[in-house]
């Protein structure tokens, strides 16, 4: 038997494909709603009817204390001619008649308005003279919907509005959703005008308690519309025909015993009608009520309820028979052997546990009765509830699969419930299937935001079953909110370290030393109780992925190792990591980043995504089959990919290879076959991955640092290849052929090919990414970047597994340039390139910086990093911008493939440059965050290669001007007149223009 406690995602997975429940449309129900009440009353009445004068206060007093919007509004006449000018004048939705003296003219008035106005209800207030009563007995009340009696309760007011919404709004909320009703048979005016403000409040006690089956604030406020209805019937026709339309959503029925049946009082139509009930339904919750006791044993012989309207306590029985029998309340599994309580549940969570611990025989007898599916519906749980409506044991083979199924179909219900919601944290209900969950009331920052965004498309588009046995979603999220930050910061009194010139090593330890908040620690230890896999620790700042300003890989990530054997460790490693993040914020690096970007540090908030890694256990080891990053423009196609086809790089193991600027297999989702690393052997043995990414699980070795995850461990792809199943990821070097053969059969060198799924389709990536970045593009209405990661190693029988991490917009310069510079003469030019990333005009730079061909050492590239750090710092103090060529990769991790500088290091740049040299070819570095920040600030990127014509470079008019800096390795040109800069990106054509060639002009 599948217990509760072992359940795993990638189960959870595999139950929310199978149980698919459509989302209940909450915010369509109650559209029809009482919004103005005419009030025709003398200013006597009306105010003996307030009683205090202020009935539109105490109105609205208690619709908020039911946390119910759109208390209505009231407006008061003293008379018919004053009514129907306001008839004219507003739109009134309800007209109430206050008797008085004048007691039957008041029902003359009423029967004008209804002739004039037939759609809006009519009401009578009345204090019940025998005029009145005797009109009422002969039916005489041609223009009134309901009169009522009026006892001095202002709650009678409340529940006249409500029982007229719930008749308005009737048909398409229950029959169109779902939601349910109790039939009230009642034709003593006396008694329900005391009885439905009683049944009111319970009913909207019952659905302030199953509101929190909502996620979020508002979910709870909307699941309250679907609160059960009161449908008031006053002869026996009236229940028939209200019956009839809607059997199939009643909770039950509470009944008087004597009424009108074909127009005649008929001492025992209570009766009649629980006959005609019990013929179409033995099971429904049968109420009956009489002043008469000798009807108590009546009803105890038919096996019903009995209520005495002569009873003290009748309001007491009325709300005990509520909760035990239409339930409201609490779910009570009772022994049918012994009628006593075995067990309960309070919420949908609980329910599903008890479904596999209650004995067979109380199992039985709620199925049998349809209690479940009668519980569900009561708690607005409609879509489950319909599921389990007809659910009978002898569907089943025997108990256990029933139990299995109730189970199953309960998880998935809850899994898919999550999807697309941000929910708010509750150490009580979180669990496993809780998706994405905030803990705070602050910003969730622009990482969160995106992540946010990932989720409710994948809801919204039904992706996440989509593509056979593969399951798309984003990771278990649990978020941080800004205010979380604040309070940290606060009591920790923290600022005054952070503005202090400090090195990052003593922030850090400062961050380290101070103490979370309580109600932090008090959900990470809820987190650490359901989670067994590692954490990522992620920024999520309020400027990180924004539009224009992403701080894309600025702040710190660390990656915590599960530690389910010892929660004490596992909440001290995620505290310190996430102080570690908090840090981060205040580092030099990030300092020179927000000057570089014109903001101000105490302007930035931090909220921290605390994300479950995809990925299995190898050994001591964690990671994902394989992570990617997907382009849905392609700033460098190759015949016949188009921009718009998009582009993908993708690597064995975790993510940060990739935006690190690792070598990864980069090719078109439109064209996954053709691979230009692969088109010869010699090529795909140089430049393929060699090493991947790997968490490092020993705790020891997960002390976050200043300069990154101490616990990311390299490893080589040679030694893994067997041992961790890459099988379909890596071909084989066959070294007497000379060719790569698919797989690990043979000895010989490992080469990532990804043959198995971008060849021969073993896992549909190519088809998922095309489909992802065509919604992606569309809902963002820009060019995107996502980042994902993909669990091939998973449970037998459960889905492959598909994760989005990230979803930004691509930023374009979209300024058109009039003229062609494709003509423009080559001895005009400084750089000119065929291959260029960005679009438009840039006419405010004089310098160029860039790294000598003929003195470049690749061994010596992480001491060239320091040079260009410090001319970026000195030409951000001088507030210049600049243009850097060099050799290679910028910013690759691997300083044998380029220069590896961080974005900080090159961000006073407008113009990028990347040349190949004849014995040092290095393709373009998409895919990084280095990339995603040089975009997203519309830095202009050459991609040249001049030694086989590709693009052109005049290295002697450089040399010949004078050099404001040089040393071995780099040299500094300043211009006294502007570098003029070009770029068309729909020809991929850019130029740089010798200075004096043309006047400068105004960017757009």
């Amino acid at each position: 038997m599948q217990s509760h406690e072992t359940i795993r995602p990638a189960q959870l997975s595999l139950l929310s494909r199978k149980y698919y429940f459509n989302e209940t449309a909450f915010d369509s129900l109650m559209q029809k709603r009482i919004y103005n009440v005419l009030l025709v009353a003398s200013n006597y009445d009306a105010f003996i009817l307030e009683n205090d004068g202020r009935i539109e206060e105490r109105i609205f007093l208690e619709y908020m204390s039911l946390n119910l919007n759109y208390p209505p509004q009231f407006t008061q006449v003293p008379g018919e001619k004053e009514a129907f000018e306001v008839l004219q004048q507003k739109n009134i939705d309800l007209v109430i008649f206050m008797l008085s003296w004048d007691e039957l003219g008041s029902f003359t008035a009423g029967e004008h308005i209804k002739a004039q106005y037939p759609d809006i209800p009519v009401v009578v207030l009345s204090p019940f003279s025998r005029e009145v009563s005797l009109r009422v007995a002969y039916s005489q009340l041609k223009g009134i919907d309901y009169i009522f009696s009026w006892l001095g309760n202002s709650d009678l007011i409340s529940a006249i509005v409500k029982l007229i919404e719930d008749r308005m709004n009737a048909r398409h909320d229950m029959l169109d959703v779902g939601v349910q009703a109790i039939l009230l048979i009642e034709d003593s005016v006396r008694f329900y005008s005391s009885y439905l403000p009683n049944l009111y409040k319970i009913v909207l006690k019952q659905s302030q308690t199953f509101m929190t089956e909502g996620l979020n604030a508002h979910q709870q406020m909307l699941r309250m519309r679907g609160r059960p209805k009161i449908l008031l019937a006053r002869n026996y026709e009236e229940a028939v025909e209200i019956y009839d339309e809607f059997k199939q959503h009643l909770l039950g029925v509470v009944s008087d015993i004597n009424f009108n049946y074909k127009d005649t009082n008929c001492p025992d139509a209570g009766l009649k009608f629980l006959n005609y009930v019990r013929k179409q339904d033995e099971f429904m919750f049968f109420l009956l009520q009489s002043s008469e006791e000798k009807y108590e044993k009546v009803a105890h012989d038919l096996g019903v309820s009995f209520l005495n309207k002569n009873s003290k306590t009748l309001s007491l029985e009325l709300r005990d028979f509520m909760v035990r029998y239409f339930a409201f309340g609490d779910f009570i599994f009772v022994d049918p052997d012994t009628n006593r309580e075995v067990a309960r549940a309070s919420d949908l969570k609980t329910l599903q546990q008890q479904l596999l611990v209650i004995p067979d025989n109380v199992l039985e007898y709620h199925i049998y009765r349809n209690h479940l599916s009668k519980w569900l519906f009561a708690r607005a749980l409609f879509p489950l509830a319909e599921y389990f409506r007809d659910l009978r044991p002898e569907h089943f083979k025997d108990l256990a699969e029933i139990r299995q199924f109730l189970f199953e179909a309960i998880a998935g219900y809850r899994f898919n419930k999550g999807r697309g919601i941000i929910a708010e944290f509750n150490t009580e209900s979180f669990d496993e299937f809780s998706t994405f969950s905030r803990i705070g009331e602050g910003s969730i920052g622009g990482k969160a935001r995106g992540l946010a965004f990932l989720d409710s498309l994948i809801k919204r588009n039904r992706l996440f079953d989509r593509f056979p046995d593969v399951s798309i979603s984003i990771p278990n999220t649990l978020v941080l909110t800004t205010d979380i930050f604040d309070e940290f910061m606060e009591i920790n009194d923290l600022y005054k370290v952070t503005l202090a010139p400090l090195p990052d090593s003593e922030i850090l330890e400062a961050f380290k030393l101070a103490r979370i908040p309580q109600r932090l620690e008090n959900s990470l230890k809820s987190l650490i109780q359901v989670t067994s896999k590692p954490i990522a620790v992620r920024s999520s700042s309020l400027l990180e992925d924004s539009y224009y300003q992403p701080f894309a890989g600025i702040y710190a990530t660390y990656l915590v190792p599960s530690e389910q054997k010892n929660p004490s460790l596992m909440l001290d490693l995620l505290a310190t990591a996430v102080k570690s993040v908090y840090a981060s914020v205040f580092y030099q690096g990030s300092k020179a980043y927000m000057a570089a970007t014109k903001n101000l540090i105490d302007e930035e908030k931090m909220a921290i995504v605390l994300q479950q890694i995809v990925g299995s256990h190898f050994d001591k080891y964690y990671f994902p089959t394989f992570s990617g990053v997907a382009r849905s423009i392609n700033f460098y196609p190759i015949e016949p990919e188009k921009p718009g086809d998009g582009v993908a790089s993708i690597a064995i193991g975790l993510g940060e290879y990739i935006v690190g600027g690792g070598t990864t297999l980069r090719f078109s989702p439109k064209y996954p076959r053709k691979i230009m690393q692969l088109s010869t052997t010699e090529m795909a043995l140089r430049e393929t991955q060699k090493h991947f990414y790997a968490l490092d699980l020993n705790p020891e070795h997960s002390d976050p640092q200043t300069t990154g995850n101490p616990n990311l461990i390299e490893l080589d792809i040679e030694e893994a290849a067997v041992d961790m199943g890459f099988k379909d990821l890596v071909s084989t070097y066959d070294f007497e052929n000379n060719q790569l053969r698919e797989g690990t059969g043979i000895q010989g060198k490992r080469v990532v090919t990804f043959a198995n799924i971008l060849q021969h389709n073993s896992f549909p990536l190519a088809e998922i990414l095309s489909t992802c970045l065509d919604i992606g593009q569309k809902e963002i209405g820009k060019p995107i970047e996502i980042e994902f990661a993909v669990d091939l190693h998973r449970p037998a029988g459960t889905p492959k597994a598909f994760y989005f991490l990230q979803i930004r917009p691509i930023v374009e310069s979209k300024e058109v340039l009039t003229q062609n510079i494709e003509e423009t003469p080559q001895e005009d030019t400084i750089l000119e390139s065929r291959s260029v990333l960005g679009n438009g005009l840039i006419s405010d730079v004089f310098d160029i910086i860039y790294i000598k061909p003929e003195t470049f050492n690749p061994a010596r590239n992480q001491e060239t990093v320091e040079q260009i750090a410090a001319l970026n710092k000195k030409m951000l103090c001088e507030r210049k911008n600049y243009i850097l060529v060099g050799p290679g990769r910028w910013g690759s991790s691997d300083p044998w493939l380029g220069i590896p500088v961080k974005w900080q290091q090159i961000s006073g740049a407008r113009l990028i440059v990347e040349s190949g040299l004849k014995n040092y070819r290095i393709d373009p570095s998409q895919g990084t965050h280095f990339f995603q920040n040089l975009t997203s600030f519309r830095v202009g990127y050459f991609t040249i290669n001049p030694f086989r014509n590709d693009g052109f470079f005049d290295l002697d008019f450089l040399s010949q001007q004078p050099a404001e800096y040089e040393d071995d390795m780099i040299r500094h040109v300043r211009f006294p007149d502007p570098l003029i800069i070009k770029i068309d990106a729909q020809k991929n054509v850019g130029v740089v223009l010798k200075p004096g060639v043309e006047e400068p002009e105004n960017e757009e």
